[in-house]
């Protein structure tokens, strides 16, 4: 093993170690009737199962932890989110008893409007999407003396990362792993890992087709952002990539694919089905992915990233959706 791959192999075990400290790891799970639905052996890492639903707060344990001991004095943090970021740092947050102020936009999903309320956050509404809310809330930070928390860091690939290490140490011999791209820490902390353990599986990023900006940027190897992103996958819902994401993704992922937002239904319904697990939009594009995959390989994993869908989008899957 080069230095290299020891050194990143090490941040991550120690961002591992932090958080399993504070929570067990996950659980992989190879399901029957998703693997018949499938055609090849699925094995599912259930990041759903995260006490706030999602496997971001992995980052903001280690993110929170990091910044804390590197400014013991910071007087509280700020973030953009559509939802599942922004429970992580209230999480993370209340547990370090720092304050924290979190900006979405206008219209968010009221659920996870109320979940990151209940977890001690000062929630902000501003702008019609991600980015506008991100600005607003960098723009905050400046005002009120706050730390802003972007949605890409190296602290919180290292805390996501820790799925990864748990996923391939348990799975080594995957041919290929789906893995959704919202901003990235999530896909970078796979490549990371699988790395770091010399392994020789193929990691496919998905995002909604109505949100391509790291699909595209990834074919043109430069950031490439959309106008919009529209899409019932909020998690999935970016329109200008992180440029150090890009470089990560482009140089380690085998591609990144589009799914539909009538496959990320699909999806969320054969899940529902197949496991009896609540997915979100994000969490069920890999699977959407995967079964349009011809190239997919006999063995393949996939990153369930989070359950947190409102009732009426659930509601919608299981109208819609296709069986």
């Amino acid at each position: 093993m080069t230095s290299d791959r020891q050194a990143m192999l090490a941040e991550i075990e120690a961002a591992a170690e932090l958080v399993h400290s504070i929570l067990p790891p996950t659980p992989q799970i190879s399901w029957p009737l998703l693997n018949i639905r499938a055609g090849r052996e699925v094995w599912v890492k259930h990041e759903n199962h995260q006490p706030i639903g999602a496997f971001k707060l992995r980052g903001g344990l280690v993110y929170l932890d990091r910044l804390l001991k590197a400014a013991p004095d910071v007087a509280g943090i700020i973030s953009a989110t559509r939802g599942n970021q922004g429970q992580s740092l209230a999480f993370a947050a209340s547990r370090f008893r720092l304050p924290c102020v979190i900006v979405v936009p206008e219209g968010n999903n009221q659920e996870k409007n109320a979940a990151m309320l209940a977890l001690g956050a000062q929630l902000i509404e501003y702008g019609d999407d991600f980015q506008e809310a991100a600005d607003y809330a960098a723009q905050l930070a400046e005002e009120k003396g706050l730390h802003m928390v972007r949605p890409f860091h190296p602290w919180l690939v290292h805390g996501v990362a820790s799925y990864g290490l748990e996923f391939m140490r348990a799975l080594p011999d995957l041919e290929t792993l789906y893995v959704p791209i919202g901003m990235g820490s999530g896909i970078c902390g796979c490549i990371a890992v699988r790395d770091s353990l010399g392994l020789s599986t193929n990691i496919v990023g998905v995002v909604a087709e109505t949100a391509p900006a790291y699909a595209d940027s990834y074919w043109a190897e430069r950031v490439m952002t959309t106008p919009t992103a529209n899409t019932i996958a909020d998690g999935l819902a970016c329109r200008v990539p992180d440029p150090t994401a890009v470089s990560i993704i482009a140089e380690g992922a085998s591609k990144v694919v589009t799914v539909s937002d009538d496959e990320i239904l699909a999806a969320m319904r054969a899940y529902f089905t197949d496991t009896h697990n609540l997915a979100e939009g994000a969490g069920a594009a890999p699977l959407a992915a995967m079964l349009a995959d011809p190239e997919a390989g006999s063995k393949v994993g996939l990153v369930l990233s989070g359950g947190n869908a409102d009732a009426a989008l659930f509601r919608r899957a299981l109208e819609e959706a296709q069986p």
